[in-house]
């Protein structure tokens, strides 16, 4: 079953990031130099299918609280995270 990353990105400095597009063992990897590659006040809108409290705890862990972390949507099948830079 394919699904879409449904909300649309409506801001000025939002930029979409759909995991379920980047294979497994480079995804983390991806996640991260998309995430140093923003300034701050920019968010990466974060699709993927399945909940990563994993890369969450990851993501904390290496930016503290340089990336703030907000969910968007929690449906099944497709979970969308705003990761907003604050530094």
């Amino acid at each position: 079953m394919t699904h879409n990353c449904s909300l649309p990105v409506v801001a000025e400095g939002v930029y979409p990031f759909d995991a379920r597009g980047v294979a497994k063992r480079f995804r983390h990897a991806a996640i991260f130099g998309a995430l140093d590659a923003l300034q701050a006040g920019e968010t990466m809108r974060f699709c993927n299918d399945h909940d990563p409290l994993p890369l969450l705890s990851q993501i904390s862990g290496h930016f503290g609280d340089q990336i703030k972390i907000a969910y968007v949507s929690r449906e099944p099948g497709e979970i969308v995270i705003d990761f907003r830079v604050t530094r």
